[in-house]
């Protein structure tokens, strides 16, 4: 790794996936988030949404309900990534790191709490896209997809089956999610969900594509 006052080697982009859980409650709509330790190679110590990198075993896990005709186009365009891949690892993160299942009756996979259950990816929507700028120590091409709290077939307040990779999981009023220490892409994204849940969302997705030299922003 270079010293500190050296710019860091491009890294290559890694495919990643993340789920937005919104649940209205007395304080009116909150998100689910959790926070990064403090030794994470990435946004150490951030309050994000559950997500993570694409694995190859997520091609191979077949879903009980796929994504609906939309989102699949959507998260096809400027990608070669499968749709269902994008899905299956955005469940699977959100399995791992808060205990809470999507899923419907299958024939299984071997996911912890997946017995007899196969994911299914047909709540899901495709709300933003973001690749990771240049010079930073993970890059990802990150999918958000907003998730409706009632789509869990687990309890929503229980995060006892959770790995530890974030910490402080808990439900948090969009009012009030702004406050945390967060990374900037995941306030944008606030934003973005904030709008949705007010009913005035742009139409088409944000996408804040870095793959090049300087930073586009598109509508999908």
């Amino acid at each position: 790794m270079p010293p500190p006052d050296m710019p860091r080697p491009d890294m290559p982009v890694r495919d990643a996936a993340t789920i937005v859980l919104l649940r209205d409650g007395a304080a009116g709509p909150s998100v689910l988030m959790g926070q990064r330790g403090a030794g994470a190679a990435f946004m150490p110590n951030k309050y994000v949404f559950p997500g993570g990198a694409v694995d190859a075993a997520d091609a191979r896990v077949p879903l009980a309900r796929p994504l609906d005709r939309a989102t699949h186009a959507a998260l096809s365009v400027k990608s070669v990534t499968p749709p269902n891949m994008l899905a299956v690892a955005a469940l699977r993160e959100l399995a791992e790191e808060t205990g809470q299942i999507i899923a419907c009756p299958g024939d299984g996979c071997d996911w912890p709490g997946f017995r007899n259950l196969s994911p299914d990816a047909s709540a899901l929507r495709f709300v933003f896209r973001a690749i990771t700028p240049p010079g930073r120590p993970r890059r990802f091409d990150a999918r958000f997809f907003l998730v409706p709290a009632d789509a869990l077939l687990t309890d929503p307040d229980d995060f006892s089956q959770a790995e530890d990779e974030l910490g402080h999981l808990h439900w948090v009023p969009l009012s009030e999610a702004r406050t945390l220490d967060m990374p900037f892409i995941t306030e944008v994204v606030l934003a973005e969900i904030s709008a949705i849940a007010a009913g005035t969302g742009a139409t088409g997705t944000p996408f804040f594509d870095n793959s090049g030299a300087t930073s586009v922003f598109h509508r999908l």
